[in-house]
């Protein structure tokens, strides 16, 4: 008996949850109408002009973010990528010994080298591209 009252315990505070994330949204919803939203000039995204403990910026920064590295790519026919098995060799745009691009979220942000730690893969950048050059690359 008492797990049917514990389990009317829980759907009455999750029923009383909704309620006050509902009108939370709702009121939310009546303060952002009531406010224009506000154009922003990338030229402001640059080192000096938010510093890093800035509150503004304090909100993103433990947002995740993808981080790859590309060895490099190639275009092929789907003829060709079908008849692919164990043991084939594709050829790719980089010249061997050539640094990766490492990339956040699909956007170049520096290059590397590869290097093992600890019996695991890593990336040693070897030239960042600074936060003006990739603002100007997302124009």
């Amino acid at each position: 008996m008492s797990d049917e009252t514990d389990n009317a315990v829980d759907q009455e505070s999750m029923a009383d949850d909704w309620a006050a994330a509902m009108e939370e949204q709702t009121g939310a919803e009546d303060d952002t109408a009531s406010q224009e939203a506000k154009p922003v000039d990338l030229d402001e995204l640059n080192d000096e002009a938010i510093p890093l403990g800035d509150p503004k910026l304090d909100v993103i920064l433990d947002i995740p973010v993808t981080l790859s590295m590309e060895v490099g790519n190639t275009e092929i026919a789907i003829r060709n990528l079908l008849q692919l098995s164990q043991g084939s060799v594709v050829e790719l745009d980089r010249v061997a010994g050539e640094p990766l691009d490492v990339k956040v979220n699909g956007t170049l942000i520096a290059h590397g080298e590869v290097v093992v730690l600890n019996d695991k893969y890593g990336i040693r950048l070897t030239d960042v591209i600074s936060p003006q050059e990739r603002i100007k690359r997302l124009r």
